[in-house]
């Protein structure tokens, strides 16, 4: 397939590319001005500002799935600006370009929710779903609460808290699709998206990251 990445130079983004190239993929993956070094080797370079849909909608073009990375690093409390000038206007350059390309298939990494914190992050990321929902276009959503990865590893400390929750009746739900996911399994539930993309819109919870995405077709 013919795949484009926003947010391809980042933590989840690189090792994306990587898999889609070892894949046999093509991938064209959207980089700032002087960081189209940090792509993957083999991944075609597109130079723009990701919050601005007019300095990249015409390489979008010829691509069947649009996979949007692009987001306010280590998401936070307090943040509640960074996520309107980052996250929203990021995913809605996303959407702008897709339409404008004809893209077939929309993949958005959004959040878990409902949840009892981060609540400016969850609201930005609702939008973003909207968004490509009154867009019109076939997308998989994806809703991670964390990914543990290299940088991102301190959650670990919460597994046993995690167990316990997941142990109770009353809390098992929340606890799972709040729970936490490893890079690895992000990494393959993308890849799983790519490779089936649906007919309208599909959700991706925590208990199917964590599966890799197998199962949902």
């Amino acid at each position: 397939m013919n795949v484009f990445v926003a947010g391809g130079t980042g933590y989840i983004g690189r090792p994306l590319i990587e898999l889609l190239l070892e894949d046999r993929h093509n991938v064209r993956g959207l980089a700032r001005p002087g960081s189209e070094n940090r792509l993957p080797k083999g991944c075609q370079a597109v130079t723009g500002d990701a919050l601005d849909s007019a300095t990249y909608q015409d390489q979008v073009a010829g691509c069947d799935t649009f996979v949007h990375l692009v987001g306010v690093a280590h998401p936070g409390p307090g943040k509640k600006q960074q996520f309107l000038d980052v996250d929203l206007k990021g995913v809605q350059a996303a959407v702008r370009a897709a339409v404008f390309a004809g893209i077939r298939h929309f993949i958005y990494v959004s959040v878990a929710h409902p949840a009892p914190v981060m609540r400016d992050y969850i609201e930005v990321r609702r939008q973003g779903e909207a968004l490509i929902r009154d867009a019109g276009l076939n997308a998989t959503i994806l809703r991670p609460w964390y990914v543990l990865g290299p940088g991102h590893r301190w959650p670990y400390a919460l597994l046993p808290v995690y167990a316990v929750l997941e142990a109770w009746p009353s809390t098992r739900d929340s606890a799972r699709r709040l729970g936490l996911v490893t890079l690895p399994q992000m990494i393959a539930a993308l890849v799983h998206a790519v490779e089936h993309p649906p007919t309208g819109e599909r959700i991706v919870t925590v208990p199917e990251i964590k599966a890799g995405g197998s199962g949902l077709l």
